[in-house]
């Protein structure tokens, strides 16, 4: 018996995935953290019955997290092949998360693999020619340029995902389903208050009023909260406000007033 899936398509995006699979195009996923971004990915991969593997870029992600490295057991060298290269023989779904995070050079070798031909020559192994399994199917995605370590796409990187599903934060109505998919018990009044908070932080947030951004993980926090006996104003509190403080006092005093105004004292 299959799980229940925890994603809500509210926006209609496996059906955007699903031509784009068909049809054999890579698609990019636009949109904040804490979108469901990535669970959307795992759903459909699960859905599709497709093998998925995924790598989080950073500062720290190599060309050899990529394409592999060379080794040597007993005395003999080999080649332990990375995520891309391995996505590509075996025909997997290849996540690219927070791809506009990698430094130039990987993304470089990612356009070598990413281009109609599909193909990439490992030149670490001797020049090897590696061609991408016909099933073979990207999905990256990416953050906001205000998102800390985020850099813009070259536009030869942007074109090898013609097809672009934009994800931004759910309806109240929705995201309400969503975080009761988390949590059970009749506090439906006091989660959609704290839903209502958190669009509220989220649109200052997009106006530099403040400077972050409460994510669907914070409002399913709050509900589990609520759920283990806390009282509405103590979980807000502790999920909403006090990050808040490591940008000072009157930061923390902005969001705080908003939080008395809506649960009271």
């Amino acid at each position: 018996m299959l799980a229940e899936s925890l994603y809500i398509d509210w926006n209609n995006s496996f059906e955007v995935l699903d031509k784009a699979y068909e049809l054999g195009l890579f698609v990019l996923i636009i949109g904040p953290k804490g979108t469901g971004k990535t669970t959307l990915v795992r759903e459909f991969s699960a859905k599709k019955n497709i093998k998925l593997e995924s790598i989080n870029f950073s500062l720290r992600t190599r060309e050899s997290h990529l394409v592999g490295s060379k080794s040597l057991e007993n005395g003999s060298i080999g080649f332990d092949e990375g995520i891309l290269v391995k996505s590509m023989r075996e025909g997997n779904m290849l996540y690219l998360d927070e791809i506009n995070a990698a430094e130039a050079d990987v993304l470089l070798r990612l356009d070598e693999a990413l281009d109609d031909r599909r193909q990439i020559v490992l030149k670490e192994s001797g020049g090897e020619l590696i061609q991408a399994n016909s099933g073979w199917f990207v999905v990256a995605t990416i953050n906001p340029l205000t998102h800390v370590g985020t850099k813009e796409l070259p536009p030869q990187i942007l074109s090898r995902f013609p097809v672009r599903i934009r994800l931004e934060y759910p309806p109240e109505e929705i995201e309400l389903q969503i975080v009761k998919k988390y949590v059970s018990g009749s506090n439906d009044k006091e989660l959609l208050q704290g839903i209502k908070l958190a669009n509220l932080l989220r649109q200052a947030a997009a106006v530099e009023e403040l400077y972050y951004s409460p994510s669907l993980r914070e409002t399913i926090a709050f509900g589990k909260l609520l759920e283990s006996g806390l009282k509405s104003r103590h979980a807000a509190d502790i999920v909403f406000a006090n990050i808040y403080s490591q940008w000072g006092n009157v930061e923390y005093q902005k969001v705080s007033d908003v939080i008395t105004s809506m649960f009271g004292n």
